[in-house]
């Protein structure tokens, strides 16, 4: 008898469910370590978002440095034409800006022109950026087109050195200098980053490239049926 009591006891038990109390404990304990699952998933997640900022941050600097370098050891001597027909030397520059003509300019579709070009590197709002002229010599409205390669930089510093003298310059070409063909012997430049601080680099250029090399054509010149620059070398003689 007294089993039987206490088998409808416990069926009774069984049918009543959870009790207010229970329920409570049992959704405090669920919301505490649902609260702990999102901290640590986002934790994750913000440092996964931080990792691949810095990738990307890491890859432009890559890319806008060894551009930068590339641009400056395919300097050629060739002077150009401004936008009012002034002779503007092969390779000019100050402290914090310069302008040269380079080699290796892509021709994949084969068209009538050079394969040089006329670049610029400057600092401007804090972002490091490069510009390229559509022709060598310029026209009355010829601008260059600017494309932005690295932000948060706060400093760009340039400085030249002169094969002559041995001697460093902020400018160039140094003073009484006529010779509008004459580069640099190297260049030397300083850029100042927010996420990764001063990079330094010297950049020897090449002394002489051949003439074949600078008047390399796809079917022409910059005007059809002109014959191309004559590429002189720098003073110091051949590397």
């Amino acid at each position: 008898m007294t089993g039987v009591i206490a088998k409808k006891y416990t069926m009774r038990q069984s049918r009543r469910g959870f009790s207010l109390i229970e329920l409570l404990v049992a959704m405090t304990v669920f919301a505490i370590m649902a609260a702990l699952a999102y901290g640590g998933l986002n934790s994750i997640a913000r440092t996964r978002g931080e990792l691949a900022r810095q990738e990307d941050a890491f890859r432009d600097l890559m890319r806008a440095v060894d551009g930068f370098d590339r641009d400056l050891r395919e300097t050629a001597a060739r002077p150009v034409r401004g936008n009012f027909g002034q002779a503007i030397p092969a390779f000019i520059g100050t402290s914090d800006h310069l302008e040269f003509t380079r080699l290796g300019f892509a021709n994949p579709q084969a068209e009538p022109r050079s394969n040089l070009e006329r670049v610029l590197y400057e600092l401007d709002a804090n972002t490091f950026k490069r510009g390229r002229y559509p022709v060598l010599d310029r026209a009355p409205g010829t601008a260059p087109q600017i494309a932005d390669l690295l932000p948060g930089v706060s400093d760009f510093r340039v400085r030249y050195l002169d094969a002559n003298s041995g001697r460093w310059f902020d400018a160039w070409p140094p003073p009484q200098t006529t010779d509008l063909t004459v580069l640099p012997r190297a260049v030397e430049w300083h850029l100042q980053t927010r996420d990764y601080g001063e990079i330094v680099r010297i950049v020897e250029l090449v002394s002489a490239w051949p003439a074949s090399a600078a008047g390399a054509q796809s079917g022409g010149n910059d005007t059809p049926g002109t014959s191309p620059p004559v590429i002189a070398p720098p003073p110091g003689g051949s590397k």
